[in-house]
């Protein structure tokens, strides 16, 4: 069978007229399919986009809009070019009617406002402000920051967690470094009272342990060799007077050797090298000093053949057999300082080792450079392994009564104020001051603000935070229209 030039014309245009209607079907469903998918942002509901991306306001995630068939079917949404959006898909108020325009903010400076549709030096079309978005709970609300209000899906993928506010005890530990010290009480200072010269010394090394009594240095001293002389003349003078039959002359003879004994005694002169010289009845060119008390030196200033006057150091002796340790306590803590509170001390070198102790004073005043408390332990060292400058740790128990107690990542320090956002009730998250007092263990013991049974954001409040401060200027800046229209 053969087809002529007209048939094959006619089966050309046929499968063009398919191929044509197959094409323009395909780009009906897909303009169909770009005009049905929109995204806007979950917490700026009014910023509608084409396609996913974040938002300028925020940086979230844009969602797709979920509409329901009526809608799809009704009315369309156009949106506007990404370069020329700023956070608004219309300038004008809904076609149903029920959400009205007050006025237009700048996207990047909201207390910029115009009551006609406009656009910032960059090109960014000013967002409208609708009546439902400033309308706020009946409650006293913080001056930089406005009730936020979020739909359960808002809530959901901005990862908003709540906890509640419950009333129980808060325990913990306040853990401090502390530092060995000698106790002052025992520290002795060797001074000379008279001047000579040093023949020898018992005594040569910083660190050796000295007993009561034992010697330390023999020193010539002119001085003392003249009032041993004159005590002896005293001893002769007594011992002549003591067969006078007139008391007074008796008297006075015993008031001189007493005299002459106190001088010896007066400059140190140990008692055993008295007794000596008033059995002899010879006086010795040097004379020996002996150690005051017992302990270890922890100061020496003296050497052989060394010059001295009176009031020169020779030699600090410490006594470390009770020893003072000495922690520093942050500002906050110091409300659970106090004379009597126990605590546990542990040795860096020997972990294993614990001694248990109560503080025995706390200073009156603060360290200006560190802002701490310094109180004061005090234990028997025996052993001596407690060392002068050695650190130790520090733990004491503590206990706060029955208090409202939140999780202590709830609360927002802003510097000037402690803010927490509670749930009341529906899809409102109210900011709230706070004073929080003993933190412990991811808790914080609130003082005022919250009530026990209250939900508190614990997740995602510093999100809420900005977005409150957000709403806060355009509340402002209604407040501000609202005057202005009624002057005009």
């Amino acid at each position: 069978m053969k087809i002529s030039s007209h048939g094959y014309k006619l089966i050309f245009l046929v499968i063009f007229a398919l191929f044509f209607t197959a094409f323009i079907s395909a780009c009906a469903e897909k303009d169909k399919q770009k005009q049905a998918v929109q995204y806007h942002c979950p917490m700026h509901p009014t910023y509608i986009a084409d396609k996913p991306g974040t938002c300028p306001i925020c940086g979230m995630d844009l969602v797709a809009i979920e509409k329901s068939a009526s809608d799809s079917a009704d009315k369309k949404v156009e949106p506007l070019p990404l370069k020329e959006q700023a956070a608004n898909n219309s300038e004008k108020p809904a076609s149903n009617g029920k959400r009205k325009i007050l006025f237009y903010r700048n996207p990047m400076n909201p207390p910029i406002t115009s009551p006609v549709p406009a656009k910032d030096e960059m090109g960014m079309k000013y967002i409208p402000v609708y009546d439902d978005e400033v309308k706020q709970p009946e409650k006293k609300e913080l001056k930089e920051h406005a009730t936020v209000s979020l739909d359960e899906k808002g809530v959901r993928l901005a990862g908003i967690q709540t906890a509640d506010a419950v009333k129980q005890k808060l325990d913990g530990d306040i853990r401090a470094v502390g530092l060995v010290k000698a106790d002052e009480a025992r520290m002795r200072h060797v001074h000379t009272k008279i001047s000579g010269w040093i023949e020898k010394l018992y005594v040569n090394t910083t660190g050796q342990l000295v007993k009561a009594g034992q010697p330390l240095l023999t020193i010539y001293s002119p001085e003392l060799l003249a009032s041993q002389e004159e005590f002896l003349r005293a001893r002769e003078n007594a011992a002549s007077f003591a067969t006078s039959s007139i008391p007074e002359v008796r008297k006075g003879g015993e008031d001189l050797l007493k005299a002459g004994k106190k001088r010896l005694e007066l400059f140190d002169v140990p008692e055993s090298f008295i007794n000596e010289i008033e059995k002899t009845g010879t006086p010795r060119r040097t004379v020996t000093l002996l150690a005051p008390v017992s302990g270890f030196v922890t100061t020496k200033m003296a050497y052989e053949g060394q010059q001295i006057e009176p009031g020169m150091e020779l030699f600090t002796i410490t006594d470390l057999s009770k020893v003072w340790i000495e922690a520093d306590f942050y500002e906050f803590e110091s409300r659970f300082i106090r004379v009597g509170q126990k605590g546990v001390i542990s040795l860096a070198y020997n972990p294993g080792k614990e001694m248990t102790g109560r503080i025995s004073y706390v200073y009156p005043y603060l360290d200006p450079q560190s802002r701490t408390l310094r109180a004061r332990f005090e234990f028997q060292n025996d052993d001596f392994s407690l060392k002068p400058e050695m650190y130790v740790n520090v733990s004491m128990k503590v206990a706060v009564p029955d208090s409202v107690v939140i999780p202590d990542s709830a609360v927002i320090n802003t510097g000037l104020r402690q803010i927490v956002f509670v749930s009341s009730g529906g899809d409102f998250f109210e900011p709230r001051e706070v004073k929080t007092g003993y933190r412990s263990n991811g808790m914080a013991q609130v003082l005022s603000g919250v009530s026990a049974g209250e939900k508190v954001v614990v997740r995602a409040n510093f999100l809420l935070d900005s977005e409150s401060r957000l709403r806060a200027a355009i509340l402002r800046s209604t407040e501000e229209s609202k005057k202005g229209s009624g002057g005009k």
